[in-house]
């Protein structure tokens, strides 16, 4: 089974060769095989120090440049036959290379990629209700469109009255701090201690004066200030104030 082997920034055996050409500013058609398998080969013994699992493959590779600085150590016997020879360190420029030119075409996809992800597009949509079904022409004469124009501004105007009519009716309704204000202040005026519940009531029928005087009582019996009574279900409720509280204004 093969392993995707990651060391710190390096990944696999050609990309330490590299980073190590790279860091020693050799020329890679010129390498100096001695001083790089050394250092190859003390990163690896540095790695293994720490307990690091290593590939095979950095292995083949330190044993192809032990091979390749034997081959460099071997005298040669003519500068003839020197000039001649293919140099043996060829092939493992020829494979640094390849290995170049593929990581950088992996880098260029990998940045491809991640651009694409930022990317977002509003899926196609089916357009063809729309373009399929031809234009309808409705014939009529000037009369017929002038009545139709007609009714259209009647239907108009009435709208615009009835928002006018809400938003005026919005306005006039109160809250509940002035609706308790209006209680008190017939608690004064009638110069009384206990009223019916009607009698609190300014427009009897209006479910919005209802509920509104409803939930003032209520406030004020949370606050202390009346009590509210009511002897059977559904029966009148009359409210009485209470001594403390607001009872000297009254």
């Amino acid at each position: 089974m093969a392993y995707k082997v990651k060391l710190e920034i390096y990944e696999g055996p050609f990309d330490l060769l590299v980073s190590l050409i790279e860091k020693a500013a050799m020329n890679i058609y010129d390498i100096q095989v001695s001083e790089i398998t050394r250092q190859y080969l003390s990163y690896i013994e540095e790695m293994q120090s720490r307990d690091l699992a290593l590939s095979g493959e950095f292995m083949v590779l330190a044993a192809a440049l032990i091979e390749l600085k034997s081959k460099m150590l071997l005298p040669r016997a003519k500068p003839e036959e020197m000039a001649s020879d293919t140099d043996p360190r060829a092939e493992l420029v020829q494979k640094l290379l390849e290995y170049k030119k593929y990581k950088a075409a992996a880098d260029l996809l990998m940045e491809q990629e991640e651009y694409a992800g930022m990317l977002f597009e509003k899926p196609t949509e089916d357009l063809s209700p729309y373009t399929d079904e031809p234009d309808i022409y409705i014939r009529m004469d000037i009369e017929h469109f002038i009545n139709a124009f007609r009714a259209f501004i009647v239907r108009k105007r009435r709208v615009e009255e009835v928002r006018r009519r809400y938003e005026r009716i919005e306005q006039q309704r109160e809250t509940v701090e002035s609706k308790i204000a209006s209680i008190k202040l017939a608690f004064r005026t009638r110069k009384a201690k206990v009223l019916r519940f009607r009698e609190l009531l300014e427009n009897e029928g209006d479910r919005y004066e209802e509920v509104l005087t409803f939930m003032s009582v209520l406030e004020m019996v949370r606050s202390k200030l009346v009590r509210a009574r009511q002897r059977r279900s559904f029966s009148e409720i009359s409210v009485e104030l209470r001594k403390n509280g607001e009872a000297e204004d009254a």
